[in-house]
């Protein structure tokens, strides 16, 4: 009861509801530019490649900083880093709407990355040291149910905003929004949580971290390109440089022993891993499918793939509450178990397959997505002691955003693999949906093998925060 006591409702409220609308507008900033690419590439004269770095520069900078960042709060305060990451965003935000060119554009998308590391790193972190372990899962579900209406908005009201106003409207529309957050969070939110304050930093591990993950996940998202596998070898050679460099580190900026000694923590993050991993690019290959197979308009195949975020933001929410009373790992592997059958009806779509047929298996995945994510987070941030809140909250954000390299990796050296370099086209329609079939055949399979995976984590506790 003590954390009952310390924090009073209307705080642990108002810091909840903040938090949500950092959930909210991260997902939107990172997903709803790219339905705008093709306009901003008109006006800055931009090619494919230099296009698609606008979309990554974002996606590569959270992930590569979310680790580092996210021990700097456990050790300087993790409402600190919170305030920062939003002031961060906001700027960066007024700078990319207001960019005179490609570059410049890039290069603030890249300092907005940075700004949202701060706050994925940390909210997840806030609310597990704000709420007590019994409502701690509520709170979880209700944060990934936020992220995951994000998601859901971002096709359609970025699609709108960019038809009605142009691309600058996308980041204009979040200020309000961030300039609220920074204004609550500084009147309102007095407490701090800094577990780990008497520990230093570590520079050189955080700067080998952030070399070798730059280098993997950029390398994998160009593959089959020879120079990518070069790219991609010396990534994970930094990686195993970085282990043993934070193994002989008093304080390592990634504990590497939790791994190795914490079961849940350990096997929780490699199931969530391998679900991102297996479900991400589902998204990408389906539009590609509605668009050239099926001939459909954008919004046409946005309210089709709609189904399955909204449907993950409805489960996630119940099951996130059913969490704090029921093992986690049940609910989490019985997720992933539905997403298998999910992806498995996927492998079967033909040319004349019905749309119907399709939005089944979105509502069947969507119900595993719920049903596994807010367990799986709560069971993670469960396992751990106070002063590594920060960095299981950076973890966790981590394996969701190299999942997501690594779904769209693969999906794409796939297509490319039958495809070559030829644009979809009825001369190969045959080719692109035997491509289709391997990668949820290969998602199926990988989706599979997390359950044992998740399974294998033990059964969960909260004893660190029931003492």
């Amino acid at each position: 009861m003590a954390l009952k006591n310390q924090y009073g409702e209307i705080n642990r409220n108002t810091l909840l509801f903040v938090i949500i609308l950092t959930s909210l507008i991260n997902p939107f900033l990172g997903a709803a530019v790219n339905i705008a690419l093709p306009k901003i590439g008109d006006e800055f004269s931009m090619n494919a490649v230099t296009m698609s770095w606008v979309a990554m520069s974002f996606l590569l900078s959270s992930a590569v900083f979310l680790v580092p960042l996210g021990k700097a709060a456990d050790i300087l305060g993790r409402r600190k880093i919170f305030l920062c990451g939003n002031i961060i965003v906001a700027l960066s935000s007024l700078f990319c709407a207001l960019s005179t060119s490609g570059i410049i554009l890039i290069i603030f998308r890249l300092i907005q990355g940075i700004g949202s590391a701060m706050m994925f790193g940390t909210g997840m972190a806030i609310i597990t040291s704000a709420f007590p372990p019994h409502e701690r899962g509520k709170a979880i579900g209700i944060n990934v149910s936020a992220v995951y209406l994000g998601l859901s908005i971002a096709p359609f009201a970025g699609g709108f905003l960019t038809q009605l106003f142009g691309w600058r409207s996308l980041f204009l529309v979040t200020l309000p929004f961030g300039l609220l957050v920074v204004v609550i969070t500084g009147l309102f939110i007095k407490s701090e949580w800094a577990d780990a304050r008497h520990e230093k930093f570590d520079f050189t591990g955080s700067f080998i971290y952030v070399i070798a993950v730059s280098l993997l996940m950029y390398g994998f998202s160009k593959l089959p390109e020879t120079y990518a596998f070069v790219l991609t070898g010396a990534g994970i050679t930094g990686l195993v440089l970085f282990i043993s460099v934070e193994l002989n580190r008093q304080y390592p900026v990634l504990n590497i022993r939790l791994f190795r000694t914490n079961r849940i923590f350990a096997f929780s993050n490699l199931a969530a891993l391998i679900n991102y991993a297996a479900t991400f690019a589902i998204g990408f290959v389906l539009s590609l499918y509605f668009q050239y197979i099926k001939g459909m308009k954008p919004l046409q195949a946005g309210a089709i793939l709609v189904t399955q975020p909204f449907i993950m933001m409805i489960i996630a929410g119940f099951s996130g509450r059913m969490s704090d009373k029921t093992d986690a790992r049940i609910l989490s592997s019985l997720g992933m178990a539905i997403i298998v059958v999910g992806l498995v009806l996927l492998s079967f779509v033909e040319e004349n397959t019905r749309k119907e047929f399709i939005i089944i298996s979105l509502l069947i995945l969507g119900t595993g997505f719920g049903l596994f994510s807010s367990p799986n987070t709560n069971s993670i941030m469960g396992s751990v002691e106070k002063k590594y809140l920060g960095i299981a909250s950076a973890t966790v954000g981590t394996m969701r955003l190299t999942g997501q390299m690594l779904s769209m990796g693969v999906a794409t050296m796939i297509i490319h693999a039958l495809l070559g370099n030829a644009s979809i086209e009825p001369s190969n329609f045959q080719l692109f949906m035997t491509s289709v079939r391997i990668i949820f055949i290969l998602f199926s399979f990988l989706c599979f093998l997390g359950i044992f995976a998740s399974l294998a984590r033990g059964k969960s506790s909260h004893s660190h925060y029931n003492q």
